[in-house]
This record gives structure tokens, sequence and C-alpha cells, in this order.
């Protein structure tokens, strides 16, 4: 075979292992997809023989694999080119609107470069809804509340329509006439908002032809969607068509009617052909109110509270009368508050403020004392009309303000009165709310500063101000050693004042309580703050142990030391006696001569223990006598020097 066939062959092989195994292909392709914002969507992609890696796109951009966001559907490794990883389904968490709602496509890469077997499924939305705002209806491009009426003259066709706007996916909207439903003029039209073009507007419109029979039929519009909570709203409207007299009051207020603010306007329509003529008329006064259909308040008052009647006339008849019943709210009014704009009391003695507001409905009131305290301005002091303190302290001293307070249409209407000053006079008093005071306790760890701060209040201020620990005690702006007390600064609050101990390279020695004593005019105060020291490390008693135990063992091997240089002294000497060849008899008279000297005297001369002995004195001594104190001591050093010699 030559090489030309040999060629030919392999690739005859290859594309027969090639059919055999298979394009890669679609098992099954993404779908139109909803999910509520929040709520997680599955996008499933399924891929027959893949061998490319899996990959998604919203809105042509690529998309990545995030933890917690994105995240594959299958357990096996997405870009593997094995069967087993035909799963590219995607997860999409915590679906939201602005991030994940639009066209999603799976696509896989080829198997390889030479293979044309890439896939990209057809662009399918991921609907994250939106629930539309309530559908409204509009007469003639007019809005219809709800609740209104559809004017019509008899035998006229009625044209409504009704839009839901801000949905997404829209929502569908259905016409019902009373209790049947009804088609619409045309198809419902959907279009997304111009300033969000996420969500979209749906629109419909019906044509009723109305008659006297239909005259009060109920006409309703239908919003569907499934991020309603009942999966519809609806909004209603009433097919008013003109026939013979009979009146119909329009525009009741639905909602609370507020002094200044809300302009009203009643309607009597009459239900009557030829038109008839109304007259309007308030309850306790002759005069005529109105001879107009409509009877406008701009702005309503309370003196426009009371009873409204309306009546209509044609030359058919006369309309039965109709009346509306109008109440006018009207925001609180602080008509008085003290009884003092400042108010004086002495320490632990009663007071008390009194405040009248007026208003509809009749307001709640509460009383507020300022503060200086961070995040929070403002501290409640009572929920009546009179405050009373019953012992007054320094925590009361401040401005007061007290708020009267009620709600119209579901809003809070407060009046707020003039500030109100109570000052408080009397001996020092230590803030027990203080930080340091209220833990009782400072903790800093070892060779850290400590700094001990409390807050005393006194009107006079205070004359006398110390610390007090053990038996020391440091005035203000004085300082001793590692002690140091700053002069006392004004505090933020009226009357009070900041006193701070600093302590430097704080010890264990320095763990106990410190005192502050405060004295002015009219008494004293006195309250404690314990410092807690904390060692540097948490073996600490461990280490001294430790340490104690070297020092011992150092001592033992110190003593051993002078030991061994004591039996090495004497040993050196006994060797240095053998040298010598001293003699028996030379020996004993020597012992004799000292035993004689011992015996002339208890205690010996310093020299005489350096007295040579009488065997040694045939020997010449070039450094002086041989018995002299010189030669004993020449000999001496000697022997420490010399090592011993082995006999």
């Amino acid at each position: 075979m030559d090489y030309k066939h040999l060629i030919v062959l392999v690739l005859a092989l290859a594309t027969l292992v090639k059919d055999c195994v298979g394009l890669q292909r679609f098992a099954e392709q993404p779908k139109y997809t909803e999910v509520n914002p929040g709520q997680d969507g599955l996008l499933v992609c399924k891929v027959i023989d893949k061998r490319g890696v899996c990959s998604w796109q919203k809105d042509n951009k690529p998309v990545g694999i995030y933890p917690k966001k994105y995240e594959w559907a299958s357990q096996y490794g997405i870009g593997q080119t094995t069967h087993m990883g035909g799963d590219c389904s995607l997860w999409v968490r915590a679906a939201q609107l602005e991030f994940d709602d639009g066209l999603w496509e799976c696509q896989v890469t080829a198997s390889d470069f030479t293979t044309q077997d890439a896939l990209t499924s057809q662009p399918v939305r991921l609907v994250v809804r939106v629930p539309p705002q309530r559908p409204r209806l509009e007469h003639e491009g007019v809005h219809v509340p709800p609740g209104h009426n559809v004017t019509v003259d008899s035998g006229a066709m009625a044209t409504v329509k009704c839009v839901s706007h801000y949905g997404n996916p829209p929502a569908q909207l259905k016409w019902f006439l009373g209790d049947q439903e009804i088609s619409p003029l045309h198809p419902q039209t959907n279009s997304t908002e111009p300033d969000n073009p996420r969500t979209w507007s749906a629109a419909s419109v019906v044509q009723i032809p109305a008659n006297k029979d239909r005259h009060g039929a109920i006409l309703k519009c239908l919003a569907l969607h499934e991020s309603y909570s009942a999966r519809s709203v609806a909004v209603e409207a009433r097919l008013d068509v003109k026939y013979a007299p009979t009146v119909r009051l329009l525009g009741a207020p639905q909602i609370d009617l507020e002094e200044g603010k809300d302009s009203l306007i009643l309607r009597c329509q009459a239900d009557a052909n030829p038109t008839a003529s109304i007259v309007w008329r308030r309850a306790g006064r002759s005069e005529i109110a109105s001879l107009q259909e409509s009877l406008q308040l701009r702005p309503v008052g309370r003196r426009d509270a009371g009873l409204y009647t309306c009546q209509a006339q044609n030359s058919v008849g006369t309309s039965e009368t109709l009346s509306v019943q109008l109440d006018v709210k009207y925001a609180p009014k602080i008509l008085s508050a003290g009884p003092d704009r400042l108010t004086t009391a002495p320490l632990f003695s009663p007071a008390a403020f009194e405040c009248v507001a007026e208003g509809n409905p009749q307001p709640t009131y509460k009383w507020v004392q300022r503060i200086s305290t961070q995040g929070k301005p403002f501290l409640d002091r009572g929920r009546e009309s009179r405050l009373v303190i019953d012992n007054v302290t320094y925590d009361y001293q401040g401005e007061y303000e007290c708020r009267a307070t009620n709600f119209i249409n579901g809003q809070e209407r407060t009046a707020t009165s003039d500030p109100i000053a109570l000052q408080v006079v009397g001996a020092p008093q230590v803030l027990r709310s203080s930080s340091a005071a209220a833990g009782h306790s400072v903790s800093v760890r070892k060779g850290d500063s400590a700094t001990l701060s409390l807050i005393v209040c006194a009107d006079p201020r205070p004359r006398h101000v110390s610390w007090e620990w053990g038996s020391l005690r440091l005035e203000a702006g004085s300082g001793i050693g590692r002690f140091r007390v700053d002069d006392v600064t004004q505090d933020s609050r009226e009357d009070c004042y900041l006193a701070t101990l600093h302590i430097d390279d704080a010890d264990l020695q320095d763990q106990r309580p410190y005192y502050l004593v405060v004295e002015n005019d009219r008494g004293h105060d006195r309250h404690a703050v314990n410092l807690r020291v904390e060692g540097m490390f948490s073996v600490e008693p461990l280490e001294l142990s430790y340490l104690l135990g070297i020092a011992g063992g150092c001592l033992a091997a110190f003593l051993i030391l002078v030991c061994l240089c004591i039996y090495a002294i004497r040993t050196r000497k006994c060797c240095f006696r053998n040298r010598n060849n001293y003699k028996t008899s030379e020996k004993d008279s020597e012992k004799a001569d000292l035993k004689s000297r011992s015996d002339s005297t208890s205690v010996p001369p310093l020299d005489s223990i350096y007295t040579t002995p009488t065997g040694f004195h045939h020997h010449h001594h070039p450094n002086g006598t041989p018995g002299s104190p010189e030669a004993m001591k020449v000999r001496m050093a000697a022997m420490i020097l010399q090592p011993p010699t082995r006999v």
C-alpha cells in the first residue's frame, strides 16, 4: 500500500468515527419564563453529544457565572467534552428587573475548531414581574375616578378607555358590563413606558351604546397580572344616561378633607332629559348655596363643615333631595404651653408643665426634652397634656417642647410649642447615665494609659472637684507621678462639667475603684468608677514561675560550682604536699609546733595562719625568710595555680 492510499484510509476512518459519534445538538432549548422579584428562575438548556463549552447571553451580552446570582443547574462541570455534561441550564438567583429582565440565549461552542457544530438557542424572554399600577378609566380623554359616573346622553355611544401603567409583563385587560364580559373595540395595545422601558403600558377601549336600560350599569375594567396578590385588580364606573329627572350626588369626599389644603367639588348630577336645574342648600341657612350643578369649595375651611343638599327639576318633574355631610379636618394648633417660658426648680423637688391645643380630630400630646446625645436629639418625657416631674434632677434640666399630633388621611400632623426651659439648682450630682458611670468600670491593658471620665452637673458651679483612691487625693488641675487630673471642662449640657482622671502606664496595682468627689455651696456628691487592668499576656503567672525556676536553678549551679572550687583547692594542696616528700618526723614536729601555738591563744593572729612549717626551714626561699608570711603566701599561690600531680 502506497502513501496516498494510506492517507485516504485515515481520512475515511476519521469521517466514520465522526459520523458514529454525531454532532452536538439541542435536546431542549430555553423557554419564555416569568418570575416574581426576588425569586429564582431556571432557564433550561440541554444538549445532546455536548463537547463544547456552555455559555449564556442576555440582550446580546455575555453573562458570567457568579455564585448566588448566576449558577449552573447541573452538578457536572460545564465545559467538559464528555457526553455526561449535556445540561447547560442556568439558575438566575433572586431575579431583579434592572439586571435580569431581557432576552436570554444559550450557546455552546463547537466541538473543535474544525467542526462547525456550535449552537445558539432562540432568544427567549425572562420576565421579572412588576405589578402594574391600579388601572384607570378615561372617558373622552378625562380620567374617571373610581366610583364616579360615565355620563352620556341616551342613544349615544360611550367610549371608555382602560389604561394600566408600569407593569411587566403588561397586564391583560378585560371588560365587564354588569356581570357580562364584553369585547373591546380593538385588541389590547401594549407599549413600553417612555420613562422606564423595562415596564409596559396596556390600553383597551370599549364602546357601549347608551340607553335608559343601561343607566346605572357598572362598567368594570379588570386588569389581570400574576404579581397582584389576588391575581387581578378592577376599576369601575357607573353609566349615567340622561332621561327623566333624577339626581345623583358625585364628588362626595372619599378621604378626609383638610383645611387649607384640599379643594372639594360636589356635583348634583341630574339624570334627566331635558336638562334639569339644580339647587344647592346648606342646612341651617336660608340662602341658596349654589344654582349650579357643582358646588365648589376651594380650599375647604372649618367654616364649610355641615350638611349640604341638592335637588333637580325639569319639565318632567322634581327629583328627590340628596344630601352630603362635610367634615373638615384641621391640623393641631398650640394655644398655650407653660406656665412660663422659664421655670426654676430646686434639685429633687417636683415641677409641672401644661399644654393646650386644638385640632380635628382631637390631638394627642407628647412632651419631649432636647438633649445633646448623638443620634437622639430628643427624649420622651410624657404623653399627657400635663407633664409632672415628681423628682427633678439635672437629667431634667434643659428645654422642653409640647407636641400636639393628629392624623389626617393617615398622615401625621404635628404642632410644636415654643421651647420651655427648666433650670435646676442644687447640690452637685454625678450623672449615673454617663458611659463610664453606667458601666461602673473601665478596662485597659497593662502598660496602656487609662482615662476615667464622669459628667457632673451643679448649679452653682462646683467649687471643689477631686479624685480619690486609697489614701491619695488629687484636685482638678493637679498630678502626681503617673496620675493626672484635668481641669474641669464645660459639657455640652448647661451647668454640666466633665471631670477626667488620666493614669499613664497602667499596672495591675492600679486596679481599684476611683472616686470622683464634687462639692458646691449647696452640697456634694461622690461616685466611683472601677479600673480593670488586663495583663499583657494571658500566660503571665506561668512565665513568673518559669523565671523563678530558672533563678533557682542558677543559684543551685552556683553553689555546686563553689563546692567544686573548694574541693579542687583542697585536692591540689594535698598533691602539693605529697610532691615535696614530707618526712614523717617533720610532719609530726610541724603538727606539734602548730598545736603548741594553738594552745597558746584561742584566736591566733592573722599572720600566724601563714607561718612556715618547721619542715620547710631547710629549704631555700628566695621570696623572704622561710617562715615569713610573705613566703607562706607565695607558697599558697603556687599551690592554687599549679595543677596537682598524682603520686
